[in-house]
């Protein structure tokens, strides 16, 4: 009978000892659910606060007195390269990654209307060089040669287009080192730039947080791959460019 009595006692604290199990287990779960929503929300606290705080904003500025042909480069409110003039109807907006193989053949078969367009006037032609595909590199050459390009549009602008078809040409290959910064700048040496504020902005990346908070804020617009087109701000089949220009 004392043996009975005993397993009968022992029963609560069977069932105490479960419950305190199912209590820790339910707090540890509970636990990593809060730092796994912590941990999204500093993700997206920290891309906010990229875009929200873009570091130096390049100074863009070549009004369209001082070319001959009446085009102006400017930095748009939304942070693009414009290059045209003043008076042009239409826009176009490129928006591109420097190390990759669709926007280089982009440039090499449109390149040449969308320079006429502009000389004509007929339209105006934004870049938006974004960094999203350092993975196609070792160096993050994606990242390097989008801050180049702001260093470009920044130190010349009436060079600016030239520069970015010497960049498209010189391409390297997908999954390589890509292009050191001695070999950036030689670049643009061959397309004008010598001035050695052009080498100290490559080389100390000057914008690549500008260059990491624009990325963030056009692939949350919606674009997911380069090169992407938009005619007067809605998307157009690079094929369709020459005729809708024309219309």
């Amino acid at each position: 009978m004392r043996k009975q009595k005993r397993t009968r006692e022992s029963l609560p604290s069977v069932h105490s000892a479960d419950r305190t199990r199912r209590i820790l287990v339910q707090v540890a779960v509970a636990a990593v659910l809060i730092g796994l929503i912590a941990a999204s929300g500093i993700d997206v606290a920290s891309k906010k606060a990229e875009r929200d705080d873009p570091g130096p904003i390049p100074v863009i500025a070549a009004d369209a007195g001082s070319n001959p042909a009446g085009i102006a480069t400017s930095l748009t409110e939304g942070g693009a390269i414009r290059i045209g003039k003043p008076s042009a109807p239409r826009t176009i907006r490129v928006v591109a990654d420097l190390q990759c193989p669709a926007c280089q053949r982009f440039d090499a078969t449109y390149g040449q209307l969308l320079t006429d367009a502009v000389n004509a006037g007929t339209v105006a032609v934004e870049y938006d060089i974004i960094a999203f595909l350092d993975h196609a590199s070792s160096t993050e050459y994606s990242s390097r040669a989008a801050n180049a390009s702001w260093c470009a549009a920044e130190s010349d602008p009436a060079a600016y287009r030239n520069w970015l078809e010497t960049m498209f040409e010189q391409q390297p290959a997908e999954g390589g080192d890509g292009l050191p910064d001695t070999a950036i700048v030689d670049i643009a040496a061959g397309a004008g730039y010598t001035d050695p504020d052009f080498t100290r902005c490559v080389t100390e990346r000057t914008y690549s947080t500008f260059v990491r908070a624009r990325t963030l804020e056009i692939l949350d617009s919606g674009i997911q791959s380069t090169p992407s087109i938009f005619l007067d701000g809605n998307p157009i089949d690079p094929a369709r460019l020459a005729s809708a220009i024309g219309s």
